[in-house]
């Protein structure tokens, strides 16, 4: 006969771990701790699994990034290829980008605060890449992202702000962010952040319509587009009519199932690509986000390039 099932640490003499992470318990009485699991009966002995693994926030969920990293003890930062990204190396290694607001969290990341030898103290952010396509597009090896200290750059698709707090990282004071979204809930997010951040300006509006926030933005030298919209190409291209400088670059974050789900990823890519073609962007590079972000690829490559500027063979 199945005994009842446990819940909560029940009977005496519960042993092990019921935090986050895979609990086993044994005590006489009720089930594991935690989420109290299932309990076999063995002369009055029960084992129970504990309280799950974590959802989004705990343990290895999206919320709380990678363990480690803890107090910036015996961490190494050393400067990323891509100028304003930084490696953090310690016990895990991670990508970090320098805290334009230190103290100040966005999204519950790990910060790391290191001294210099002339006593001041630098802060980092840790780059979470199940969190942030761009993230995920450097670690996937991109060679070139365009967003470098100083860059005016027009971010469609903004969110709540997690990347784009991180872009605002890297540009820096003297850069600037103009971050588009069109969900109210999200929009609110971004505009607390960007309270903080003087280098972001919020903008509440459907990228579809550049028209409505012409009088809001600048000329950028990139365009970073995570819209996720079956005309995203569209989107972007008629975004570069407004706001993109020739010779300006543009990242693209395209995601197959948005566009078409009967088609293979690859497919879906390649006619993204040859949209983007029509429109006089010039592709250089693409990389698929896989470990991160499944049937995502990451396209990067110039607007209206001038034809001189073209290497001779």
């Amino acid at each position: 006969m199945r005994p009842p099932r446990g819940r909560g640490g029940g009977g005496g003499g519960f042993r092990g771990r019921s935090d986050g992470g895979r609990g086993r318990g044994r005590g006489g009485g009720g089930g594991g701790g935690g989420g109290g699991g299932r309990g076999f009966d063995k002369g009055g002995a029960m084992r129970g699994r504990g309280g799950g693994r974590g959802g989004r926030g705990g343990g290895r969920g999206r919320g709380g990034g990678r363990g480690g990293m803890k107090g910036g003890s015996k961490v190494i930062v050393e400067p990323h290829r891509h100028e304003g990204v930084f490696i953090a190396k310690g016990k895990e290694d991670a990508i970090i980008t320098k805290n334009l607001v230190p103290g100040e969290a966005v999204y519950n990341e790990k910060r790391i605060s290191l001294q210099n030898e002339d006593g001041t103290k630098v802060e980092y952010r840790i780059w979470n890449p199940f969190r942030s396509k761009l993230a995920a597009a450097i670690l996937g090896g991109i060679d070139e992202i365009w967003i470098k200290p100083g860059a005016r750059v027009l971010y469609l698709g903004a969110a709540s702000g997690t990347t784009v707090s991180h872009v605002s990282d890297i540009v820096g004071p003297s850069g600037v962010v103009y971050a588009v979204e069109f969900s109210h809930r999200s929009g609110r997010d971004l505009v607390n952040m960007a309270k903080k951040r003087t280098n972001v300006i919020p903008i509440i509006e459907d990228a579809r319509h550049p028209s409505k926030y012409r009088m809001l933005v600048g000329m950028v030298d990139v365009i970073f587009s995570d819209v996720a919209q079956p005309d995203q190409a569209r989107i972007l291209a008629l975004n570069a009519s407004y706001f993109l400088k020739a010779g300006g670059h543009f990242v693209i974050s395209i995601k197959a199932n948005c566009i078409d789900s009967t088609q293979p990823a690859v497919a879906v890519f390649q006619s993204e690509v040859n949209k983007l073609k029509q429109d006089q962007f010039k592709p250089f590079e693409q990389v698929t986000l896989e470990p991160y972000e499944r049937d995502h690829a990451c396209v990067v490559g110039g607007y209206r390039i001038p034809k001189k500027s073209k290497p001779s063979a």
